[in-house]
């Protein structure tokens, strides 16, 4: 890996799932950039217009403040509705993600598990899919899918259960994402939520007891080409 994107629904997204791995990947000097689809918060209240616009620049200063505790190269916006992207023309997303790919052209892309419960990250993933294509000259070598607490636990459905195959040892930056996550002041949780700093921490663990290390975050390799 030389050149990764997470491409994820939402703000904190692209710490949830990967925040680890991202600080790991950047000591390592790799390129890691992320690009968020939806807006957050405008699904909170009962029309997308009640959420102040100052409200939704301060959710994004948070992010990038976010961003800087793991070592992305940058961050992305591109205001979609929030939890209402099953109401955006697919295409339309596709052409978004695929307007990103052609402009970072990363070797490695990270995205949200299809199974997951949050629609929007169902939209993510099959835009993410059907954006790289192996058609032509392509650029996206690997694909993984990331777990999301709070969404991709949820869904009881179990029709597509997330089964990582991958684990990234993350141990020794673990605690970025966690400092990352305390960054979101719309967006953090206290115990016993899945997005807490002690429940993080227990998944961590969790997926390091999963292949014998004391920290990890595990994937689903949905794509490989070597």
């Amino acid at each position: 890996m030389k050149n990764v994107l997470i491409v994820a629904a939402h703000p904190d997204d692209e710490l949830l799932g990967v925040g680890g791995t991202v600080c790991r990947l950047v000591n390592e000097g790799v390129c890691v950039r992320a690009v968020i689809l939806a807006e957050g918060l405008t699904s909170r209240g009962d029309k997308r217009a009640d959420t102040d616009q100052a409200e939704l620049e301060e959710l994004q200063k948070d992010a990038r403040a976010a961003a800087k505790e793991v070592g992305y190269t940058s961050i992305d916006f591109c205001g979609f509705p929030d939890n209402r992207m099953d109401e955006v023309d697919l295409l339309d997303i596709i052409k978004v993600v695929s307007s990103f790919v052609e402009k970072y052209h990363p070797d490695t892309i990270f995205t949200h598990h299809h199974g997951d419960l949050n629609i929007d990250h169902q939209r993510t993933c099959e835009a993410v899919l059907t954006a790289c294509r192996p058609v032509g000259d392509y650029c996206v070598k690997r694909i993984y899918a990331f777990e999301t607490p709070s969404s991709t636990e949820w869904n009881y459905r179990y029709q597509e259960p997330f089964c990582p195959n991958v684990f990234f040892d993350v141990t020794d930056t673990l605690e970025a994402k966690i400092r990352g996550m305390a960054c979101y002041r719309t967006e953090s949780a206290v115990y016993p939520h899945p997005r807490s700093p002690e429940a993080l921490r227990a998944l961590g663990q969790y997926r390091g007891t999963n292949v014998g290390v004391k920290m990890a975050e595990g994937f689903v390799l949905v794509r490989e080409v070597i």
